[in-house]
This record gives C-alpha cells, sequence and structure tokens, in this order.
C-alpha cells in the first residue's frame, strides 16, 4: 500500500511542475547581448567583475532575454532621431 501512495506522489508531483527548456542556441544569443550590456573589466577574466551593473542587473537582463527568446530590444543601440540629424 505505501508503494501505491508513493507512486501516486511521485506522478503528481512530476505532472504539476513545467519546465521551460532553453535552447543552446537562444542562451548563446543572450549570452553574447549580455556580454555586450555588461562587458567585462578585464577581457577573458570573468572574475574581474563587469565594468558596469551589477550582478542582479546582469541575471535579470538574461532572464528577460531567455524569455523572449533571445529576441530583446536594447534601449542603449536603439537609434535617436534627436543624435542622428539628417
Amino acid at each position: 500500500m505505501s508503494v501505491l501512495r508513493t507512486a501516486i506522489c511521485v506522478v503528481l508531483l512530476l505532472g504539476t511542475t513545467n519546465a521551460y527548456a532553453v535552447t543552446v542556441e537562444v542562451a548563446k544569443k543572450c549570452n553574447a547581448l549580455l556580454a555586450k550590456k555588461f562587458p567585462p573589466r578585464v577581457v577573458g577574466n570573468p572574475a574581474a567583475g563587469s565594468a558596469q551593473g551589477t550582478g542582479k542587473a546582469q541575471r535579470d537582463y538574461f532572464k528577460k532575454c531567455v524569455e523572449s527568446d533571445g529576441k530583446i530590444e536594447d534601449s542603449d543601440t536603439a537609434p535617436n532621431s534627436d543624435k542622428n540629424p539628417k
């Protein structure tokens, strides 16, 4: 009887979890975008930290990028009509 209860609990627990699998392509794209947005202080040394932003800001940016499948708009790179008169 306890085996049946355990099996039911396992089925219920596994059936209620929804996991989002990140593809390799999206993760690589978001990692590249993250490196552009938050460049490292010392290139090739991740322990040196970032030249700008906090760790929380980086995690939030990466999470937002993954949630939007790598299609994230960056306000810093968007063209501004006031700065580029033609």
